[in-house]
Parts: structure tokens; sequence; C-alpha cells
């Protein structure tokens, strides 16, 4: 699905994708794409942020209130305070114009190598070894104090209760509690989103850090962590982060 009111970048997005082996269909506002979205509950969902009706991140929003399909949003904003937006909002990535054919295929097919009902089993970019997990009761299960995550089913609980995570939030605390004793840098956390050990051919951006440091804030947030003495996760300072000490 791609939501773009501009012709020429619509034309160009459905050829693009079309020529990937997409089967395209294009809407030009904002209400039209959510109707389409509803309607076709397609795969993945190109998104502009600049719609005549109502902006982008309002429809991601709507498309989330009843829809995962993977969205990547495409706008000619640079600002963080956009990117932040936009991925509160749903969005799975977040690309900025001008944009190359091949980077929108490559940021796609990595989209759909993320997992909706389960887990990866491959280790974060980087890793050396296979990730082993602090105090698990099973390979799934990776347990940090009050913290609990069975990544195969994909549910996190803190103190016995459910926490509500995004994919990518999951993703980045799956990560960390599976490598205890290292630093993950940015880059490595943004391959994770990416998906793991998959080549898109593209070195990570400062917008795709900066993806990642939105992710771990929300994270955090919900993880109710003390800036000043964090429980779960460490930022080590111009590198990236890392499980807190107490876990280790």
């Amino acid at each position: 699905m791609v939501i773009e009111d501009d012709a020429d970048i619509r034309f160009l997005l459905e050829v693009t994708l079309g020529q990937a082996g997409f089967t395209v269909t294009t809407a030009p506002t904002g209400q039209a794409g959510v109707d389409a979205v509803r309607e076709l509950q397609p795969v993945i969902t190109t998104l502009d942020i600049s719609l005549p009706d109502f902006d982008g991140f309002e429809v991601a929003r709507r498309i989330r209130a009843f829809s995962d399909t993977y969205i990547l949003m495409l706008t000619g904003r640079a600002e963080e305070i956009d990117t932040l937006l936009g991925l509160e909002a749903g969005a799975d990535d977040y690309v900025t114009k001008p944009f190359r054919p091949r980077e929108i295929r490559a940021r796609i097919e990595a989209l759909l190598r993320r997992p909706r009902a389960v887990a990866a089993e491959a280790p974060p970019v980087g890793s050396p070894a296979p990730p082993q997990a602090p105090e698990a009761q099973d390979e799934a299960l990776l347990v940090h104090g009050d913290l609990r995550l069975d990544r195969d089913a994909r549910v996190v609980e803190l103190g016995g209760k459910p926490l509500e995570l995004t994919r990518s939030e999951f993703d980045i605390l799956t990560a960390l509690l599976s490598n205890p004793r290292r630093v993950l840098s940015k880059s490595q956390l943004a391959g994770v989103l990416w998906s793991e050990g998959y080549d898109t051919g593209l070195e990570a951006t400062d917008a795709d850090r900066r993806s990642v440091e939105v992710h771990v804030a929300n994270l955090r947030r919900k993880l109710g962590e003390d800036a000043s003495s964090p429980r779960y996760v460490e930022t080590v300072r111009g590198v990236g982060y890392r499980l807190a000490l107490s876990a280790r």
C-alpha cells in the first residue's frame, strides 16, 4: 500500500515495488489510505507525512488501531522530532526524501525479515557466538530481576504484569538481554531492527541511529527506568547500550 499525495512519487514507488514482485495499491490522501489498508490488509504500507487531509502521523495512529502492517514513513522532513513522532505513531522505519529506489527496496525487504509472531533465533549483528540468556530457564526465556521476556511467545512481563512493547522495542530488549556482557552499538541495534544477519548492502545512517535512540527512550519509559540509576538499560556514552550492571 502506497499512501502518497505526489503523483510522481506514487508512480516511482509503484514501479519500484512492482519490479520487486509486490502487488501495489496507491492512495493520494490519508483517509483513502486508511480505508484501503482496512480493506486490503497489506503486508507493507509506505506513508508520506504531508498529506492533503491529515498528516501521516495521524494516518499511522489510525492504521495501528486495527492493522499490524509494516509502516515505512517517507518524508522530506529530516528533523529528529519528526522521526520521534513517526516512530511513536507506530512506524517501523523512516526514510527521508530524496531517496533511492534501491534503498526503499532494501529496507522493505529487511522489514519483511523481521518476525511478526516469533522472535529471530540469530544473535545480534556482530555477535561472535550464540547469545546466552542470563538466569534463563530455557532458550526462549530471558530473565533479569523482575523482568521476564519470552522470545517464542513475544511476551514481556515486568513484576508479573504484561508489558506492551512495539516490535522494535521488543527486538532491542531481546538483543540486550541475550548479550548481558556486551555493549551493543547503535549501528548494531539498527541491524537488529533490519533483521539479524540480513545484508541490505546499506550502512547504518545517522537517521537509523537516531531511530534506535528513540526506541530505547520509549523502552526505558515503559520500564519505568530512573535515568540516574538504571536497572535494565545502561548508556555507554559514545558507543551504545548494554544490560544494566546489576544484571551482570
